[in-house]
């Protein structure tokens, strides 16, 4: 199945992950509902995507704001009733030691990455469950299958995702709905510059790890693939790929590797 002539909606779509996935999606001529905070960055990158014969709907919305995804919910569904994938992109990302976090720092993390993307699809679930069609995909991480240092908080938001998305992927089977958990490693964008440090202040630069990443665009294009082909769960990286399967396999080399392994 190829994404076209589809209605997307994808959160996070300002920068980054989610307008390398606007960019590509747009070029099939989707119909696509941008939501972030950054209002400007929506209408930038909807002006860089009018050549294409998409639609491009801007809604400016904080994962923070429960009460405010209510509200974008209700007005985009009154306006587009139809919705075939859902991109659960927002988040956040962490550059300290647990030990020296802020437990606020740490809500923060969780409300962001896990509370505001489950209450978003939550709010769409009575409509995914009335069309009996549809796919939810929530972009998660690496870490959301194993915890690094400098990461716990956003590890453990990752590791919350994973949880409720297995057990949804259960309830909804019945419903001819599919769910995608869409795993990154290290993506070339400007996560780390926002993450948080132990103060809750951003880190304000891009770590060597991440520098050396894969490109949005080339992460893009194989997140894509693996959801027109349905994928349950997909890793996208280059090596760090690797350590999924060494915690599978050889659990006491992963235990060793995670403690001298640069992630920063």
């Amino acid at each position: 199945m190829r994404f076209k002539s589809k209605t997307i909606w994808i959160t996070g779509a300002s920068s980054g992950i989610g307008k390398a996935l606007t960019q590509a999606l747009a070029k099939e001529g989707n119909q696509l509902i941008l939501l972030a905070r950054n209002s400007k960055a929506l209408k930038e990158i909807k002006q860089d995507c009018a050549s294409n014969d998409a639609t491009i709907i801007i809604q400016e919305m904080d994962l923070n704001d429960l009460k405010q995804i209510d509200r974008t919910v209700s007005t985009l569904l009154a306006k587009y009733p139809q919705i075939d994938l859902l991109i659960n992109n927002a988040g956040i990302s962490q550059r300290s030691l647990a030990a020296k976090t802020n437990i606020e720092v740490d809500k923060r993390i969780m409300h962001t990455n896990y509370l505001g993307t489950v209450h978003l699809t939550k709010s769409l679930l009575a409509t995914f469950m009335q069309q009996k069609k549809g796919q939810i995909a929530t972009i998660t991480s690496l870490t959301g299958v194993f915890g690094t240092p400098y990461r716990s908080s956003y590890a453990a938001s990752k590791h919350a995702l994973h949880g409720f998305f297995d057990a949804l992927r259960a309830e909804l089977y019945p419903y001819n709905i599919d769910i995608s958990l869409i795993c990154p490693g290290f993506v070339r964008t400007n996560i780390s510059i926002n993450a948080l440090t132990e103060t809750g202040a951003p880190l304000n630069k891009m770590d060597a790890k991440q520098a050396e990443g894969m490109s949005a665009k080339k992460f893009a294009e194989k997140a894509i693939r693996a959801l027109e082909k349905r994928k349950k769960e997909v890793y996208i990286g280059k090596k760090e790929v690797l350590m999924v399967y060494i915690k599978r396999y050889i659990p006491i080399l992963y235990y060793y590797l995670i403690r001298k392994v640069s992630v920063r």
